[in-house]
């Protein structure tokens, strides 16, 4: 009986729970909100609240996922100059860029008057293989017209590149030919180099120019090395010019090759990351050799790394002008509809423990991007004496002085050469008309310029064809007037120009930065430095140079021995 009477008046006891717990909760809510945010009404949530408001309020009909995709960028804006979001038809491309390799046809292109033009064929690649040559115009992709305003670089990729074994029909208009000739290539994987050029400078000194850390760099560098000691190089340049940086873990990779065992490389941290440390394992094959890395404004990150580790352990002689400054480590973090942000989750210390970030704004984009300008305008590029370093001053571990906070100042300063630099000159190679002059020419001299089968033959030629002449006249007709005392004090600049983008056209990338060494004063500076025996750093007068923290000995007892590229690619 008592147990039916307990059972009948449980609702209402239960009931009368819920109404206090309400009663309690809103009491609660109303002493601690007041205007304030709760936890549930967070900022985050303020923001999906705004979408739903605008989704099923706003006068017009929205597409809210375009409004969040636009919203992205600039949230992340907010934080840094290097938090980035990628949407997800872009996330394909940002990765190939430092991958090994893509699936596409194999060709260098470029877009002239709304037409793609093959600049270069992948040797032994699926365009190649299919008939495909330098010179060719593509107006057809699968039997639809390709030419015209549809013609940007980004739809020209879409269509030629595609999954491994895909067939992709390519019409192509070839000079000297009548009519459209239909070749069907078969797309494979394509190698994307990251090492552009390797050979001698000079009977001793052996050269590599490192275009970015991807993937494969370190088996490249690895290759490149060896090709070098068939040569019995005994110096070595590490060309780091223009490098925008990478994956950490080739650069770390690529710098154990150098160092004896346990010197710190580079260390990470961040507010939720906890510092980490990398070290060499001393397993390194080139450990003694006397060593120059170069780098300019437009190194940064794991190029800063390399040089930052080099310069910090007294292994190398730096050279060139200051890098770029970017000390901030990004993470990729994924989303379920394919897009990704790399968000910034920590920040680089060099050995020594400096932090090689420039400094910036939070949400000024503007400044920041203008900072190599700003350096040019102030003088930098010309004069040593013009750096600004904004950082606190920290010491290698022989007690050279370095700085932090800017990018790595290197060790042997090489100004900007502006001897013969002209207004006509500058408009001549901004407005793109030298590349475009440099494609017409070696088109129409193909046959001709195809009986040149190294550098040196072909550079050789073309100094004999007055081409400065030629790509005047050419200019003046596109709208640049002749201007005769500039041309001749610029002379020099516009021969070095135009040449070496033909023999781009005609030979490869090595033959074209083989070419432009020849007079580059950093290259100059670099053999003078081997020549005198100073590539390995030496103390400051008066410091011994003893074991620091850096967590190593000192280098003692090691002999010593006397521009713009194509749009794309598919």
């Amino acid at each position: 009986m008592n147990k039916n009477r307990s059972n009948r008046f449980m609702p209402l006891i239960m009931a009368a729970c819920v109404v206090v717990g309400i009663l309690i909760g809103t009491f609660y809510a109303n002493l601690f909100s007041g205007n304030r945010l709760s936890i549930i009404n967070s900022s985050s949530n303020k923001l999906n609240n705004l979408l739903h408001i605008i989704d099923d309020q706003y006068v017009d009909t929205v597409s809210i996922n375009g409004l969040v995709e636009k919203a992205m960028p600039q949230i992340l804006a907010e934080l840094d100059p290097h938090s980035v979001y990628i949407s997800a038809k872009d996330v394909q491309a940002a990765n190939d860029e430092l991958k090994g390799s893509f699936s596409g046809v194999g060709i260098e292109f470029t877009i002239r008057k709304d037409t793609i033009r093959v600049q270069n064929v992948v040797k032994n690649g699926p365009a190649e293989r299919a008939g495909i040559a330098a010179g060719d115009k593509i107006v057809s992709v699968d039997g639809k017209p390709f030419v015209g305003k549809k013609v940007t670089n980004d739809e020209a990729m879409r269509r030629l590149k595609g999954p491994k074994d895909t067939k992709v029909k390519i019409g192509v208009v070839r000079y000297g030919e009548k009519g459209v000739k239909q070749i069907t290539v078969t797309r494979g994987d394509i190698p994307q180099r990251s090492i552009s050029a390797a050979y001698m400078l000079d009977d001793n000194t052996g050269y590599i120019k490192v275009t970015k850390f991807g993937e494969n760099t370190y088996p490249e560098l690895l290759i490149a090395l060896a090709r070098l000691s068939q040569e019995r190089f005994a110096n070595l340049v590490i060309d780091l010019r223009g490098n925008s940086g990478g994956y950490l873990a080739s650069a770390v990779q690529m710098i154990n090759e150098f160092l004896p065992k346990d010197c710190l490389i580079v260390y990470t941290q961040g507010r939720k990351s906890q510092r980490q440390e990398y070290r060499s394992d001393g397993r390194g094959s080139y450990q003694h050799i006397p060593l120059v890395v170069l780098i300019d404004e437009g190194s940064a990150s794991a190029s800063e790394i390399f040089a930052g580790a080099m310069q910090d352990n007294d292994r190398a002689t730096i050279i060139g002008r200051r890098s770029f400054g970017k000390g901030l480590v990004q993470q990729p973090i994924a989303f379920n509809d394919g897009s990704m942000v790399r968000l910034t989750v920590a920040r680089y210390y060099t050995p020594s423990g400096r932090c090689i970030q420039k400094p910036y704004t939070a949400g000024d984009e503007q400044s920041y991007e203008a900072d190599l300008l700003s350096r040019y305008q102030h003088g930098e590029f010309f004069s040593q004496d013009s750096i600004k370093h904004s950082g606190p001053a920290y010491h290698t571990g022989k007690g050279r002085t370095v700085y932090g906070g800017g990018g790595i100042t290197p060790d042997i300063f090489v100004p900007e050469d502006t001897t013969d630099l002209t207004s006509y000159y500058k408009e001549a190679s901004m407005s793109g008309l030298i590349i475009q002059f440099a494609y017409n020419y070696t088109d129409e001299n193909r046959p001709k310029l195809s009986q040149y089968k190294d550098m040196a033959e072909l550079s050789a030629y073309l100094n004999k064809q007055n081409t400065v002449e030629q790509f005047v006249r050419f200019a003046a007709k596109n709208g640049l007037r002749r201007r005769n005392l500039m041309i001749r004090k610029s002379h020099k600049l516009l021969e070095r120009f135009i040449n070496s983008r033909i023999i781009y056209n005609m030979l490869d990338e090595e033959d074209w930065v083989e070419y432009l060494n020849q007079d580059d004063p950093a290259i100059s500076k670099t053999l003078k430095v081997f020549r005198e025996g100073k590539a390995f750093p030496t103390p400051p007068a008066g410091k011994a140079g003893k074991a620091t923290a850096l967590g190593r000995t000192p280098w003692s007892g090691y002999a010593t021995h006397g521009f713009n590229k194509p749009a794309g690619h598919a």
